[in-house]
C-alpha cells in the first residue's frame, strides 16, 4: 500500500510541477481566416487548421480522462464491494488508482493546452465548469493518497467525503464533455451528431454496468446464471403434524390436498 502511494505521490508532484511552470493563461495563438460572402458581404470567422488541431486533441483528451477512465475506475471499485477473494480485491483497488491516476494526468494535459492555446475569458459554461473540475479533481486525488486505514475513525468520514466527491466529478466531467461537444460546433460549424451518439452509448452502458453490479450476486443466487445449478425439488418425507402445518399455512386448497392424502 505504502508504494502505491509513493507511485501516486510521485505522478502528482511531476505533474504539479507542469502546472507550475505553465502560464495559467497566455495569449491565444488562434488565426482567423476572413472571408466575404457574396450576398451579403458579412465577415466570418473560420478556424485556422492548427487551431482546430488543438480543440480535437482536447477534446479526445477530456472526453478519456472525464469520459472513460474516470467512470470506469469508479465502476471498478464499485464491484470490488462485493468481491470476496482478498487477491482479486487488491487487484481491483490497484486498477482502480491507477485508472484515475491516468484519469488526472490526462485532465491535467488537457488543461495546460487549454490554458496555452485558447482563450481564456471564462464567459461560457463550458470554460468555467472546466476551470472548476480542474482544481477539483485534484483536490479528489490529494484525499485519495491520504487514506485512513481501516479502523481508523476518520475512515467513515473520508469514505463519504471520497465518494461523494468522486461521483460529483464523474457526473460534471460527463455533462463537460456534451457542453465541449456543443462548444466544438458553435466554433467550427461541423457536426458533432455521431460523437455525440458515440458518447451516449458509451454513457449508457457504463451506467448500466454500475446499476446492474449491484444486482449481480442475487440473480446467481437466484440460479439465473449459466453454471450454477437450478433448485431441484427434495423427496424429504414430513412427519403428519409437520404436514398438516404446512397445509393450513398454504391455504384452503393445499389443506385439502393433504387431507385427501391421509
Amino acid at each position: 500500500m505504502a508504494q502505491v502511494q509513493k507511485v501516486m505521490l510521485l505522478f502528482a508532484l511531476i505533474t504539479t510541477v507542469v502546472l507550475t511552470l505553465t502560464p495559467f493563461t497566455k495569449a491565444s495563438d488562434q488565426e482567423y481566416v476572413q472571408s466575404d460572402t457574396r450576398n451579403n458581404h458579412v465577415k466570418t470567422n473560420k478556424l485556422s487548421p492548427q487551431t482546430l488541431y488543438n480543440i480535437t486533441v482536447h477534446g479526445f483528451l477530456l472526453w478519456a480522462s472525464m469520459g472513460f477512465l474516470m467512470p470506469v475506475g469508479i465502476l471498478v471499485i464499485r464491484m470490488s464491494n462485493t468481491e470476496q477473494s482478498g487477491r482479486r480485491l487488491k487487484i481491483m483497488f490497484y486498477m482502480h488508482a491507477i485508472l484515475q491516476i491516468l484519469s488526472v494526468l490526462l485532465v491535467t494535459v488537457g488543461a495546460v493546452l487549454s490554458m496555452r492555446k485558447f482563450e481564456n475569458a471564462f464567459n461560457n459554461n463550458h470554460q468555467r465548469l472546466g476551470l472548476a473540475l480542474y482544481g477539483v479533481v485534484w483536490l479528489q486525488a490529494l484525499i485519495g493518497f491520504f487514506r485512513p486505514k481501516r479502523g481508523n475513525k476518520r475512515r467513515s468520514l473520508w469514505f463519504l467525503v471520497h465518494w461523494s466527491l468522486g461521483t460529483m466529478i464523474c457526473l460534471l466531467g460527463i455533462i463537460n464533455v456534451y457542453t465541449g461537444l456543443q462548444a466544438y460546433h458553435k466554433r467550427s460549424s461541423r457536426s458533432i451528431n455521431v460523437w455525440t451518439t458515440i458518447f451516449s452509448v458509451e454513457v449508457f452502458f457504463i451506467a448500466i454496468l454500475y446499476l446492474f453490479q449491484d444486482k449481480w450476486n442475487y440473480i446467481k443466487k437466484q440460479g439465473v446464471v449459466l453454471g450454477d445449478a437450478p433448485v431441484q425439488p427434495t423427496n424429504q418425507v414430513m412427519n403428519p403434524i409437520e404436514e398438516k402445518q404446512i397445509g393450513f399455512y398454504r391455504g384452503p386448497f393445499r389443506k385439502m390436498s393433504v387431507y385427501s392424502s391421509q
